[in-house]
């Protein structure tokens, strides 16, 4: 397995499954149905696997000083989180690898938040757990396996984000990628957040178009050719955005892969913008950007 990877294999991971460094992370969680991520563990997962939920672990819920909110994941604080996932036993040394069976989006939001603290070995498992029972491996039901705590040091703050304030005052100068569906985008439905629609400015593009027809992602050349197609060819700032900053990794996840420069990620993203009394824009178009917030109307 290739030290600071961005993307894992099943092969790879197989063939590393028993080192005792390896720390395998089953993510997958699903919207608007608490635990049932947690009940897809205990029925199968990856032998070594511990479950880490969004809600309760890549998330600080109900605190309204965390980094993203009132949006629906914001983030925690980077000490507090770092001992509380010492104490599942990520430690300093750990190769970590996170799956889901949702294409890696969820995955993705871990592989962000240690990369963006400095944690350098951590990856997603590219195809997820579809991709490895497809390959007829093994899994296992029932709890979790008992991992000691181990110390893990990471940054004490979050850098590559952007709260909104600081976002609406760059919307029109900056790329804003919105990695929610299509029908969400343009406002023609919208199942948890209070206002339908889109960030103005934001441009369209879906996180299934950084996957092939096997649920895997695309070759780096085709996720380049992709982003430079929306406009994130390297030449200026991109800021990635989602429901509530959990899909949009995944942007970053595949922009890396490509070998791009790293996107921000607006945190509190539309779960956020949609509660702020801030201007929201529908249809398959970006919209023009808001007059400055001190700007008479």
């Amino acid at each position: 397995m290739s030290a600071r990877s961005p993307l894992t294999s099943v092969a790879e991971l197989a063939a590393e499954l028993q080192d005792p460094d390896l720390f395998v992370v089953d993510a997958r969680w699903y919207l608007g149905k608490p635990g049932a991520g947690r009940a897809a563990y205990l029925e199968d997962h990856i032998a070594s696997a511990i479950h880490l939920d969004l809600d309760a672990d890549l998330a600080d819920l109900g605190n309204p000083a965390a980094l993203g909110a009132p949006g629906r994941h914001p983030l925690p604080d980077p000490r507090a989180w770092a001992d509380a996932m010492g104490a599942r036993g990520i430690g300093n040394e750990s190769r970590v690898v996170a799956y889901d069976d949702v294409g890696g989006w969820v995955a993705a939001r871990l592989w962000w938040m240690l990369d963006d603290l400095g944690f350098e070995d951590v990856s997603v498992l590219d195809g997820g757990i579809g991709a490895w029972t497809a390959a007829g491996l093994p899994v296992r039901s029932g709890a979790e396996p008992d991992r000691s705590p181990r110390r893990l040091e990471l940054t004490d703050r979050w850098t590559g984000v952007v709260e909104r304030d600081d976002l609406r005052a760059k919307l029109g100068g900056v790329l804003l990628l919105d990695a929610r569906g299509a029908p969400r985008y343009r406002g023609e439905t919208e199942p948890i957040d209070p206002i339908a629609g889109h960030i103005p400015t934001a441009v369209n593009a879906p996180i299934d178009g950084n996957l092939g027809p096997d649920g895997r992602l695309m070759a780096p050349e085709a996720l380049r050719a992709r982003f430079e197609r929306l406009g994130a060819d390297g030449s200026g700032e991109v800021i990635t955005s989602c429901g509530s900053g959990t899909s949009a990794s995944h942007h970053s996840l595949a922009m890396r892969i490509a070998g791009l420069p790293d996107p921000i990620l607006y945190v509190g993203s539309y779960s956020d913008w949609s509660r702020s009394g801030y201007p929201v824009a529908t249809g398959a178009e970006p919209g023009a950007a808001p007059k400055p917030a001190n700007t008479p109307r």
